[in-house]
């Protein structure tokens, strides 16, 4: 145990703990901190490393490497600009890898290691929990806790191909981790992180193959899926889409991957495979059984908009309920789930205005619904698209990469998602995020003041462009 524990040892002096979370990751620090902050005594159970997915092999690290290998790309395309020669190679991998692997570790330090002793009202327990049917046990030594939160979160699961479990593959963790480039690699799934990794080391150096059963990013709007997957190619990486798995094996050289594409075999070869095509709860060995918490068919934990699971008085948030699995909607649901664990389930778990990123170049952004996903739901859904060639900031970047696409009710006017392809579009979403949290209009975002020469400016002419020709104003106009 780590931090001092209210009265004393686990459980305080016969009274107990008012809350136990499990899980010492974001969203179990966001629950002992909201409970904190409400006077509660709080149990903080985790094993593993401290702070989670996000800080030790996730956001922090995937960020820090996707930023280092842009600057490669910067020095290749500086030559867009006239009179402008520049370069740049990887001298030292590892050198790379030791300067994040810093960063995550004072991060973790500073975000959740230091964070502990404020809060003399959290006790940190180091094992294993386990729900009974009539409580709580860490390492098998009852815990005695008034309500019970369960936050451990997710961890990478491969995907169903024959042959699988006889392969080294890599995950992510492994991937942001590697003491030396492989001169060529696999990348299976093309979401979020397939997308963002496969880019990475392509840029990096490494020939790199990505392969989806369907598109690339497919929750996005196809419009934004194709055009990424074209950008991915421009830059040399072989994107594979519309196959069908057969089995993959080891070779002489690496692995092969056997698939159906367009109805004719084939094979895919590579020195090393990366598996990026999904996460499974992390609920092995919790006793979800025994303690009556069912689960979904995804393997995520049950819950309703209270973030209550099917057993009374026990919640659960984040990725362990394999839902909007994001650290900052871990956090958000954790802190719902503390409050209401707390004071009476009288909070509501609301994504309707969530955003999301992901971190290629030119990043993807979105928030609210698709157009198929607006028709399925009824509405009378109209569009506009905007390609980047129409927004001053990317004409003056020499980088015309991306495109808006905004979906609005025809009958209200109101905005009901948005989805930014950009260099700058993880910064501009935002805006788009607080109209539709908030009910705007088209028109509310077309009449609004924006900065010119910004990324963001381009909310306002895709908003424009559902009643003009937006290449027929003048800079600034209407």
């Amino acid at each position: 145990m780590s931090g001092r524990a209210p009265d004393g040892a686990p459980g305080g002096k016969g009274n107990g703990y008012d809350l136990a979370v499990i899980g010492a990751g974001s969203a179990g620090f966001s629950a002992a901190i909201t409970a904190a902050e409400q006077g509660a005594r709080v149990a903080l159970i985790g094993s593993g490393t401290i702070g989670g997915t996000c800080v030790n092999v996730g956001c922090v690290p995937s960020k820090a490497m996707i930023r280092a290998t842009e600057t490669l790309h910067q020095a290749q395309a500086a030559s867009r600009f006239a009179g402008i020669h520049a370069g740049a190679h990887v001298a030292d991998w590892r050198a790379l890898n030791a300067q994040k692997d810093e960063l995550v570790g004072q991060l973790r330090q500073a975000k959740y290691i230091d964070l502990l002793p404020s809060y003399n009202n959290i006790a940190h327990i180091e094992g294993s929990a386990r729900l009974t049917g009539s409580g709580l046990t860490v390492d098998g030594t009852p815990v005695d806790a008034g309500k019970v939160v369960i936050a451990t979160g997710s961890a990478p699961m491969p995907p169903d191909i024959a042959g699988i479990e006889d392969i080294p593959y890599l995950t992510s963790t492994e991937a942001l981790s590697l003491e030396a480039l492989p001169k060529s690699l696999l990348v299976i799934g093309g979401g979020f992180i397939g997308s963002e990794l496969a880019q990475m080391l392509g840029r990096a150096g490494v020939a790199v193959t990505i392969v989806n059963r369907s598109r690339l990013l497919p929750g996005t709007e196809p419009e934004i899926s194709e055009a990424l997957t074209g950008y991915l190619r421009d830059e040399g990486i072989n994107v594979r889409d519309g196959l069908s798995y057969e089995s993959i094996r080891r070779t002489g050289r690496g692995i092969a991957l056997d698939i159906i594409a367009q109805g004719r075999a084939a094979t895919i070869e590579a020195e090393q495979v990366l598996v990026t095509a999904g996460r499974r709860a992390n609920t092995d060995n919790l006793g979800l059984d025994e303690a009556g918490v069912e689960t979904l068919p995804n393997g995520g934990i049950r819950i309703d908009d209270r973030m209550r699971t099917t057993r009374d008085g026990i919640y659960a948030a984040g990725d362990v309920t394999g839902a909007d699995q994001f650290v900052y909607m871990a956090a958000y649901g954790a802190k719902i789930a503390a409050r209401n664990a707390l004071n009476g389930d009288g909070l509501r778990y609301d994504n309707a205005a969530m955003p999301w990123v992901v971190f290629t170049d030119p990043q993807v952004a979105g928030v609210g619904l698709t157009e198929a996903a607006a028709k399925a739901q009824g509405y009378d859904a109209r569009t506009s698209l905007l390609t980047l060639d129409n927004v001053p900031r990317a004409l003056a970047a020499r980088d015309t990469r991306g495109l808006i696409k905004l979906v609005a009710d025809a009958k209200s006017d109101r905005l009901l998602g948005a989805q930014i392809l950009a260099p700058e579009g993880a910064d501009s979403i935002q805006t788009a995020v607080l109209a539709i949290k908030h009910g705007l209009t088209v028109s509310d975002l077309a009449e609004t003041i924006f900065p010119y020469l910004t990324t963001v400016e381009g909310l306002k002419l895709a908003a424009q462009t559902f009643d003009k020709d937006v290449s027929k104003l003048s800079c600034c106009a209407g």
